[in-house]
Formats: C-alpha cells, sequence, structure tokens
C-alpha cells in the first residue's frame, strides 16, 4: 500500500505474503494523490493495516470536526479504503460500524484482543452505502439548470438532443454550487434558485469587466508592454 511514489512495507506483512508483495511492487506503483494536492500524512496506516490483518482491536485516538474534538474509542478495524488519495478506517464499535480518516489518527494503541467479521459484512457493499449516505446528507439542496451537449456531458446527465437540456441537479450549497457552475462556463446556464443565479450573474458581470480591458481585447486600448503577461515556455515540455 502507498500513498505516494515509493516503496510499500512489505516487512509489516506476515512471511507468507511478503516476497509476493515484494514482487508485485516491482511491477506496480500506486500514485494515488492527484496532481496538484499532497499526500495527507498518515503515520498510523501500517499499524491500521496491521490490525486489520490481524484481526485485532485497537484503542483509536481520533480528531473530528465537532466537539468534543478529541475522542478515544476501542474499535475492531474491518477494512481499509482508498479513495480519490485518502485513507479511511472502517471499523466495528459500541456505536455500529463507523469510517475514521487515517490522517486525522493522533494514536493507535493494539491490543491482544481478537476478533471475527461480523455474519454478512461487505467491505464494498459498507462503503457504497457509507458514500451513498454522505451524499444524501450533503445534496439537501436542487438546482434546475440548462446544459449545452457538453455540459450535459461533464455533468453525467443525459442529453436530450443536440441543443439545450434542462435538468434538476443535486446541489450542496449556493457557496458550493457557485464554484462548481463557474467550472462549467458557458455550458450551463442556471435557472433557479434566483439566489445562485444571481451570484453566477454577479461574478460573470465582474469577469467581463475585468478582461475587458486586457491588450489586445477588440477594442481595447493598447497599455503598453508593462502589462503582466504569462512568460513563454522555454522549455521541451514532453
Amino acid at each position: 500500500m502507498v500513498a505516494r511514489p515509493g516503496r510499500t512495507r512489505p516487512a509489516a506483512l506476515p512471511a507468507e505474503l511478503r516476497e509476493h508483495a515484494e514482487r508485485i511492487q516491482e511491477r506496480f506503483l500506486l500514485d494515488a494523490p492527484g496532481w496538484y494536492g499532497d499526500a495527507d500524512r498518515t503515520p498510523h496506516l501500517t499499524a491500521a493495516a496491521a490490525a486489520v490483518w490481524a484481526r485485532r482491536a485497537v484503542v483509536l485516538r481520533y480528531r473530528r470536526w465537532r466537539a468534543p474534538e478529541e475522542i478515544e474509542r476501542r474499535v475492531k478495524p474491518y477494512g481499509l479504503v482508498l479513495k480519490a488519495g485518502r485513507w479511511y478506517l472502517v471499523a466495528g464499535g459500541p456505536s455500529g460500524i463507523r469510517t475514521y480518516r487515517i490522517d486525522q489518527i493522533l494514536g493507535l494503541r493494539p491490543l491482544e484482543e481478537q476478533f471475527a467479521i461480523p455474519d454478512g459484512f461487505d467491505l464494498a457493499g459498507h462503503w457504497n452505502s457509507h458514500l451513498a449516505d454522505v451524499r444524501a446528507r450533503l445534496h439537501t439542496g436542487e438546482a434546475l439548470v440548462r446544459l449545452t451537449p457538453e455540459g450535459a456531458r461533464r455533468l453525467g446527465v443525459t442529453p436530450t438532443g443536440d441543443g439545450w437540456t434542462e435538468a434538476r441537479v443535486r446541489i450542496e450549497s449556493i457557496d458550493h454550487a457557485h464554484g462548481e457552475f463557474l467550472r462549467l462556463g458557458a455550458d450551463v446556464e442556471v435557472m433557479t434558485p434566483a439566489e445562485l443565479r444571481d451570484r453566477i450573474a454577479e461574478t460573470a458581470r465582474t469577469l467581463a469587466t475585468r478582461y475587458e480591458g486586457w491588450p489586445g481585447a477588440e477594442g481595447s486600448p493598447d497599455r503598453g508592454t508593462n502589462h503582466p503577461r504569462s512568460s513563454p515556455c522555454t522549455r521541451t515540455c514532453a
């Protein structure tokens, strides 16, 4: 397992799998983080993986977003999930099965107690249910939009023809939707809610005013050669 380019730690695996893991890492590299983001710091990932493999309970010291922010829990690690460059621990505890971000674990103490996975538990199935629940709690609003064929493709909406497609899409908040719809540029028109449409219209007016006077724009005055521009590429890019 790697969350950034580099070698794994096969020594943390049982002896019967160590040689196999070494052969795999010679041939495959998992570079999970995106191009423009750093990998999470996960000092407790190896210990969590060992507990998952050995089916041993652990005591977690964990930082969460709501008060009290720092908590301690005794849990049974069922599995690990890597999602978009971020590691998660799925574990059972007194309040049921919970998901913990590995980079928010402040301490992990393995116990001698071993456990059995509950009958019928499926890691992939649980994770899919977890994602659906997160999306349901986040996306509580709705927007009515018109999309070009390209905008429909980018939003995962089935176009109704070669022209504009009208669709209702779930949104998390006005602020979040404002940024997400601006990414689509001219391929989307927000109809409702009015607050979101007004926010995007105001941003579009601000951008039009800002770029109207850019040197070289039709009808714009020549401001000379001192206007900041991007430096030309001086190297051959592969």
